[in-house]
């Protein structure tokens, strides 16, 4: 990060993709796991009653990348159908940043932002202003909606059958 904020300083070229702001920006959206797309998933997907109610509870921490309530809560702890997207997610988020930023679509990062600014704004600081890059959060964020949605109804479907086994 310090290369890049001196180079941006210097007007040279920017030398770093991956950063600590990338990271935080398009690897760790909403804590790590990038749990703010599951708490989207399961917001306007979910029809349990439980999950909504986690999931609601975790909305604003998981804004400023606080996802304690939902890891635990919800729990992906002992949650093993959304153990596969929490460790397959960031990876997807990790390598769409990564090559966007590559090709250039969006700037590489240069200012370093504290990790818990929430996601829209994340990544259009670090990036001098790069509007793109925000859009690039927000497709990353609707993959990762579409990514935790199967595990998420495998889950629910797992969590229904042990509730009708222990009556």
């Amino acid at each position: 990060m310090n290369e890049n904020m001196t180079a941006y300083a210097h007007h040279q070229a920017i030398p770093n993709i991956i950063t600590t702001s990338f990271v935080s920006n398009y690897t760790l959206i909403g804590g790590s796991g990038s749990t703010i797309a599951l708490i989207i998933a399961i917001l306007i997907f979910s029809k349990a009653k439980s999950s909504r109610q986690i999931a609601g509870l975790s909305l604003a921490p998981g804004i400023f990348n606080i996802n304690e309530p939902m890891i635990f809560g919800f729990p992906i702890v002992f949650n093993l159908p959304l153990i596969i997207p929490f460790v397959l997610f960031p990876v997807v988020g990790s390598l769409m940043g990564y090559f966007a930023t590559l090709w250039g679509w969006v700037s590489r990062t240069v200012v370093l932002v504290p990790w818990t600014t929430p996601p829209l704004i994340g990544p259009y600081l670090p990036t001098a202003g790069d509007w793109r890059a925000v859009i690039l959060q927000i497709l990353i964020i609707v993959v990762g909606v579409f990514l935790y949605l199967p595990f998420l109804k495998i889950s629910e479907r797992v969590s229904e059958i042990q509730a009708e086994e222990n009556l």
